[in-house]
Order: C-alpha cells, then sequence, then structure tokens
C-alpha cells in the first residue's frame, strides 16, 4: 500500500509588507519589490492581528514589515518624520488613568525583532484615536507616536516566529484637529515612506 502523500508546505518568500488600507501602499501592491508580497492588514490591532495570521499561514514569510501613518504626542517628531517602532505598547487611558486594569498575564508590549535603519520610538496603541490635548501629554509618558495596528501585526508575527519591524510616517500630531492635519498630510508622508522603505529593502 502506498503511502500518503504529505500535506504541500506552503511557498515561502522573502517578506510581506502590510498597511492598514490600500492608501497607506500608494500602489506599492501593483508593483511589489523582488522577493517581497504586499498586503493590507486592515484598521484596528484586533483586525491587523487576524489579517496577519492569516495571510502568514497561508503563504508563510521569513520577515514582516508594516508600514503607516502614525501620530505625534510631542515635540519628538514632526509631520514627515519617519519612524521606526522599537516597542508596540498596548495602552489607553483609562489605564494610564487608574480607571482599568490589565491582566498581569496580558501581554502588552512586543519588541520589534527586524532592526529598521531609521530612527526608532516606541509607539503606543490605543482602542481609538486620541483627541484630548492632556490625554496625547499622558500617553507621551509612554511613547513617541500613536497608531492603532502596530500591536496586532506584532503579536501575530511573534506568534508565528517571524521577525517583524514597522516603519511610520507622522502624518498629524495627536490632538483635536489631528483628523484634519491627517488629511492633508497623509498621501505625501506614504509616499515618502514608500519610497524611503523601497530603498532601504536590500539592506533588510
Amino acid at each position: 500500500m502506498a503511502e500518503p502523500t504529505p500535506p504541500a508546505t506552503p511557498a515561502r518568500v522573502d517578506g510581506l509588507i502590510l498597511a492598514a488600507f490600500p492608501p497607506e501602499l500608494t500602489g506599492l501592491e501593483a508593483r511589489p519589490p523582488p522577493g517581497w508580497r504586499v498586503g493590507v492588514c486592515g484598521i484596528g490591532a484586533v483586525t491587523a492581528a487576524a489579517t496577519t495570521a492569516r495571510l502568514l499561514a497561508e503563504r508563510p514569510a521569513s520577515r514582516v514589515v508594516l508600514i503607516g501613518t502614525c501620530g505625534a504626542y510631542d515635540g519628538r517628531l514632526a509631520v514627515g518624520d519617519l519612524v521606526a517602532v522599537s516597542t508596540a505598547i498596548a495602552t489607553s487611558l483609562d489605564e494610564l488613568g487608574g480607571r482599568a486594569d490589565r491582566p498581569s498575564l496580558e501581554a502588552a508590549r512586543w519588541e520589534a525583532t527586524l532592526r529598521l535603519p531609521f530612527p526608532a520610538h516606541p509607539v503606543a496603541v490605543t482602542p481609538g484615536i486620541t483627541v484630548d490635548p492632556a490625554g496625547a501629554a499622558a500617553l507621551a509618558r509612554l511613547a513617541a507616536a500613536e497608531h492603532l495596528e502596530v500591536t496586532g501585526v506584532f503579536a501575530a508575527a511573534s506568534a508565528a516566529g517571524v521577525p517583524v519591524g514597522a516603519l511610520l510616517g507622522v502624518a498629524n500630531r495627536v490632538g483635536p484637529g489631528a483628523h484634519a492635519e491627517w488629511q492633508a498630510h497623509h498621501a505625501r508622508v506614504s509616499a515618502a515612506l514608500v519610497e524611503a522603505l523601497v530603498a532601504a529593502l536590500p539592506r533588510l
């Protein structure tokens, strides 16, 4: 009797580049760099984690890079700056204010395991976009910038044993005028980020 055929191993590529939604890719999905595939992980940490896990299960990759725009909490970063995430921190203003408590066994911090050749800062991932200046000041004690997906992508890649990093472009300052400022700058910042990333890929 013939031995059963083992299941096929999914084809492996060099790397996976993700963004929360297509405008942050600025067309990169139509012209992926050699050895990389490009995809969308969705908006919000939970959706990003689930999508990243699915993409890695369907077709494993040797490394993952998340790209996108972020908001700066204070003067450490300016609109247009590019930031490599050193640590992704899941947090909220309720936690910082003592109105909520996270279980001690719950993971809330993920270190980048793929180093990118850009200035590195910790980034906070909150349940929603912070619009209160006092809240931004409180979060600035933990991180330099705010983003909504990086913990999800880092958690999924870490669970899969895949090195992961993130490169973000500052499109606004966190606060009441953030959305209008983001609308004014996100296209330009995303285009500059993609150009810088593509130039840096041979060094990764």
